[in-house]
């Protein structure tokens, strides 16, 4: 008898990405490039790599730079970035849960609550500020038996670790094909994250599942332009957690949300994370 095995090959994934050095300071540099929903935004010696969907996003972006700082575009290969991050990362532990590159780091860390997130151009790997502020506030409330809506979910480690901590339903959304595959592929790595979805959701154009836990770490400026759609998500006495909200961008962010009550914020570096009540 002849068996066959199927293979899936993965073909490395090219993403448009801009360089930018000198110009003005970091704050207007970020303020600039949120117009233009870059995916990831990497911090370098001196400079920043700000990587985005397509290229027209990036020559965009680009051209609005052109006058203030020193700009060069390039494509990154997902694959070397991944390999080259994967060679440094530590695990990251927010309260209950760690974070680990692979597998194989999940073997070597003793920890109850384990959450695989490789790296890739999604956000999300725990090391940045932003998700360690959702992963937080996730923490500051009883998460078991909620539905949980992850907009913009990027590697899916929010909605993970929502399902790690009890949640009865966790569905992440994303814009990006790119980053709902990621998500997808790093659930497989947490076979213990049960009651997980991912979907391919434009937050700007569609509407939202109703849900009693809305996590949104997207920007400030997108936070205010679609404060309504994430607070008619959240049930009646839902919970909002809310970062990838700069410290100079909280007060109107948390205005865009009124009448919603603040439980929880805090801050990180420049980033702030706040939990709100909708009722």
């Amino acid at each position: 008898m002849v068996s066959f095995v199927s293979v899936v090959v993965h073909m490395p994934r090219i993403y448009p990405a801009l360089d930018v050095a000198g110009g003005e300071t970091a704050d207007l540099l970020l303020a600039i490039l949120d117009d233009f929903s870059p995916t990831a935004i990497e911090e370098r010696d001196g400079s920043v790599r700000a990587f985005f969907t397509n290229a027209d996003a990036r020559d965009a972006a680009r051209a609005a730079l052109t006058d203030r700082y020193r700009t060069e575009p390039i494509d990154v290969s997902d694959e070397d970035w991944a390999r080259r991050s994967q060679e440094n990362l530590q695990p990251v532990t927010v309260g209950r849960l760690t974070i680990v590159p692979n597998p194989e780091s999940a073997l070597r860390t003793p920890h109850s609550a384990l959450i695989v997130i490789r790296p890739s151009m999604g956000f999300g790997t725990g090391h940045h500020a932003t998700t360690r502020l959702c992963l937080e506030a996730l923490q500051e409330i009883n998460v078991a038996g909620k539905r949980v809506l992850d907009v913009g979910t990027g590697s899916g480690v929010l909605a993970i670790a929502a399902a790690r901590l009890g949640a009865a339903d966790a569905l992440g959304i994303d814009l990006d094909e790119d980053a709902i595959q990621s998500a997808r592929e790093n659930l497989t790595l947490n076979p213990e994250a049960a009651r997980v979805r991912f979907a391919l959701v434009d937050l700007t154009t569609s509407p939202l599942p109703a849900a009693d836990v809305v996590l949104a770490n997207l920007t400030g400026a997108l936070l205010v332009r679609t404060a309504s759609t994430l607070r008619d998500a959240a049930a009646s006495d839902g919970v909002m957690i809310v970062s990838g909200v700069l410290e100079d961008e909280r007060d109107a962010v948390v205005a865009a949300f009124q009448p919603a009550k603040i439980l929880w914020q805090r801050q990180e570096d420049e980033w702030a994370g706040v939990m709100m009540r909708k009722s």
